[in-house]
């Protein structure tokens, strides 16, 4: 297990000093990576009701399917959380609403709660209210551990073993799909457990920052974004982005603007330190973007947190005014997309450190012709 009892135990103290902060009088919390961060336990989502509630004052317990019991157990260990079950056929809702401290007030749930659990509840406790919790227990995994980023960096290292091959299989002549494909098996061949994604973007495709790889045919000349990720054994993610062009001449206006793209990027990496704000950081990216005439051109967030999901708090936008703290992991990724022509995107996950920022990708982010 990548966390000792030790710390579970941290993180559920922890966890529970927010549930009394809100003011609930428990959180529920089902299969999911907020469940894995909390207990260890990465349970399957079933249609059978797996739910931890943790009370703001008291013991937690851990509702599991009685199929489920022998596989929680092992994966609690030394955790030795309480343990209730239901057979097939129970009432997995009655004894849910038997374990909650009270029939009234406020119970916290996790966005990854299905309406199939949560509604029954709702049937059952009448005098409940319910909030969302995804904002409370985003920020709880919001800021790593050291053995947490030193998975992260292990996942960025495996990540950049794939981009430094990509003269392996992106050429003129094949699709964008056939690409994928083999990045696809290197991803898992460089230590992953399972890809996440493979975007390849050619030509007027790259100006589509969420393209699907499909049949268009890779020609000399054209711009190429590759962003790519997967899970790590560990179950912490990678998420890199690397833009190339294919044989030794790119269109005029592209090399101008990603120029303007890299210096970006530098900017916004090299304004991460403690106390500055998310906001801030995107500001950073997009000032010398806008100041070049490109500003329109820049379609996304800035950047997005990265652990057991690859897109989790803190997210780097305008709007977000919470401040950057030690141990924050997040990408830093502007783009600049010209539709029908072509795009550009450099990413890097870096992780904010008591006196600055670490890269986390060590891959060249100029432009690579191939």
């Amino acid at each position: 297990m990548l966390w000792t009892a030790e710390e579970l135990r941290r993180r559920l103290d922890r966890a529970r000093r927010e549930v009394a902060r809100q003011g609930w009088t428990a959180l529920l919390v089902t299969p999911g990576p907020d469940l894995r961060h909390l207990t260890g336990y990465g349970a399957m989502p079933l249609e059978r009701l797996t739910c931890l509630v943790l009370p703001a004052a008291g013991e937690a317990t851990l509702i599991v399917p009685r199929l489920e019991r022998a596989a929680a157990e092992a994966a609690l260990g030394d955790l030795r959380l309480r343990l209730a079950d239901h057979p097939d056929g129970g009432d997995a809702a009655g004894l849910l609403a038997a374990t909650l401290p009270d029939s009234t007030g406020v119970v916290g749930v996790v966005d990854a709660m299905p309406a199939g659990h949560l509604l029954p509840l709702q049937r059952l406790l009448p005098g409940l209210r319910w909030k969302e919790a995804g904002r409370a227990t985003g920020s709880l995994r919001a800021v790593k551990s050291p053995a947490e980023i030193t998975a992260l960096a292990e996942a960025g290292a495996a990540i950049d073993e794939v981009h430094r091959r990509m003269h392996r299989w992106l050429r003129p002549g094949r699709t964008e799909a056939e690409v994928a494909a083999d990045i696809d098996v290197a991803i898992r061949d460089a230590g992953h457990a399972r890809t996440d994604f493979v975007i390849v973007a050619a030509g007027p495709n790259a100006a589509s920052p969420h393209h699907s790889s499909g049949p268009r045919i890779i020609e000399r000349g054209d711009p190429v974004v590759v962003d790519i990720g997967g899970t790590m054994p560990s179950g912490y993610c990678s998420d890199c982005t690397r833009t190339y062009v294919i044989g030794p001449a790119a269109p005029a206006d592209f090399t101008d603007y990603y120029a303007v793209l890299e210096a970006a990027q530098r900017a916004a990496v090299a304004a991460v330190r403690p106390d500055v704000s998310a906001e801030a950081v995107d500001a950073a990216a997009r000032r010398p973007i806008e100041r070049a005439g490109y500003g329109e051109l820049f379609l996304h967030r800035t950047g997005h947190g990265i652990g057991l999901e690859t897109h989790e708090d803190p997210y780097i936008v305008a709007g977000n005014t919470d401040p950057l703290v030690a141990g924050m992991a997040f990408s830093v990724e502007p783009g600049i997309y010209r539709a029908g022509a072509h795009g550009a995107r450099i990413e890097d996950i870096v992780v904010c450190t008591p006196d600055g920022v670490r890269r986390l990708n060590s891959t060249d982010t100029g432009l690579v012709h191939l």
